[in-house]
């Protein structure tokens, strides 16, 4: 028989780590609750862990400050939610970018939490076999570029490393894998952080900015991610996948 999905939540307020734990309990989730990264750590060390709800506003070390953290010493970390405070856009796309899967302000219903938490996980497993960290080390080719999977930065023409965050590394890895396709923003935002569109939500254009930047791709006349008017985004450049580096 299949355990139950394993929650961890990091939040120091008292009141709402017993009441989100009440809560996904009686929806069969099995839960631990913390109350900074101290103890995030000893938890994810201790027992496998499917996904962590993360506070952004913690004491000594912040949840975004815990997000990068956990991404860069353990690529096949837990997806993470993030849960904030703040209402301003920029603070909600640091956490995306920082590895956040997805974000939900404070006060929320508890039902879009729920919805949400399970909207990562089937996301998280629905990835198809290319995209999961036990792949065959793969090296992806466009252009001047090469994406390496494995350690998850480009590569210029030169041999120059250039680092990606999480978020720029999922959006690039979907449109590596739909090269010349017309992608929605819809469609991006639910393949890269699990949920549908909100109303003016700019999170993709944002993050495709930020990958443009990376890319060296000029915005007004861009090679490689081109601006699809009233549609999307399409990955203009054909993609080589290598399996040995070759």
């Amino acid at each position: 028989m299949d355990r139950p999905d394993h929650i961890l939540i990091v939040d120091d307020d008292r009141e709402m780590r017993l009441l989100l734990s009440d809560y996904l309990e009686k929806n069969g989730f099995t839960v631990t609750a913390v109350d900074d990264g101290r103890a995030m750590r000893r938890v994810l060390v201790g027992k496998p862990v499917d996904l962590i709800v993360l506070d952004l506003m913690l004491p000594r070390e912040d949840g975004l400050t815990l997000c990068r953290d956990l991404r860069a010493t353990d690529p096949a970390s837990p997806p993470i939610l993030m849960l904030t405070a703040l209402g301003d856009e920029a603070d909600r796309i640091v956490g995306l970018e920082m590895g956040a899967d997805d974000y939900l302000g404070k006060p929320f219903a508890s039902r879009e939490l729920l919805a949400r938490i399970k909207a990562i996980l089937r996301r998280s497993r629905a990835l198809p076999a290319n995209l999961r960290v036990t792949e065959v080390a793969a090296l992806l080719g466009f252009g001047d570029w090469t994406l390496d999977t494995t350690r998850r930065h480009l590569i210029d023409a030169a041999g120059t490393m250039v680092s990606l965050s999480g978020a720029e590394y999922r959006l690039l890895r979907i449109f590596l894998d739909h090269p010349q396709r017309v992608l929605t923003r819809d469609q991006l935002l639910n393949l890269t952080q699990g949920r549908d569109t909100e109303p003016f939500d700019r999170s993709i254009d944002l993050l495709v900015s930020r990958l443009r930047q990376r890319l060296r791709d000029g915005a007004r006349e861009p090679r490689y991610i081109k601006t699809v008017r009233s549609e999307g985004y399409v990955f203009a450049e054909p993609v080589d996948v290598r399996k040995d580096g070759r």
